[in-house]
């Protein structure tokens, strides 16, 4: 066995600082995260290029770039792959039409990751025979803390409506200190922090704010302006 499947794979947990590295990519150098200071990252990894559901995920991250970015959002890819590699697939991709999608350019970064450094501090190898990273996601807050990982398997493609959601539900809970509730959309209620006490859980019950409601004392909603 040769010495790059015996090299061992880490995997950041929630809540752990995102592993520090320089690369090469598509739109040249980047040191991460601190090219990325103040910003969310979505760093996410593919199986390898000219594939078809890679294919189809890099032209629907293309097309939401701008939504993204609205949100103060970076995409960065990554595959184990040349960077020229690269270059020949992005180009071939925006000559594709597929689902309302055509003439695409990919602008994002493309980490070129040969020798699998990034790939195996992230993870993202998840078998010691293989040479291709897994689809996996990372959402990383300013603070370059990991916040949210996706696995997906190679024959199963991302939603990327999803994707987009969590990064609306932890920009939401972090500035306004509530969660989401199960399907949460934008809009929708969303739960305010459980009493700490037996005196604030009576309070809680027993309020009469309009903005409010509570189904027991452990769970209670604020409402959304519609």
């Amino acid at each position: 066995m040769d010495e790059m499947q015996n090299t061992p794979t880490s995997m950041p947990l929630i809540g752990d600082k995102a592993p520090a590295f320089t690369a090469v990519t598509t739109q040249g150098p980047i040191n991460f995260p601190e090219d990325y200071k103040g910003k969310w990252v979505i760093l996410f990894s593919h199986p390898a290029d000219f594939t078809p559901v890679c294919t189809t995920e890099f032209m629907t991250f293309a097309s939401m770039a701008d939504e993204f970015r609205a949100l103060n959002t970076e995409l960065v890819g990554l595959s184990i792959d040349s960077l020229y590699a690269h270059i020949a697939w992005l180009r071939k991709i925006g000559e594709l039409e597929w689902n309302g999608m055509k003439n695409v350019e990919v602008k994002f970064p493309v980490i070129e990751d040969i020798k699998m450094d990034v790939a195996r501090k992230y993870g993202m190898v998840q078998s010691q025979s293989s040479t291709q990273a897994v689809r996996a996601v990372f959402i990383i807050d300013p603070n370059a803390v990991v916040r949210t990982i996706l696995f997906y398997p190679a024959s199963t493609g991302r939603n990327f409506d999803e994707i987009k959601r969590v990064v609306l539900a932890l920009q939401k809970a972090d500035k306004e200190q509530i969660a989401t509730p199960a399907n949460w959309r934008p809009g929708q209620d969303v739960i305010i922090p459980t009493p700490g006490s037996c005196g604030t859980a009576k309070e809680r019950m027993e309020s009469k704010d309009e903005n409010q409601y509570c189904l027991d004392w452990f769970l209670c909603f604020r409402k959304e302006k519609k």
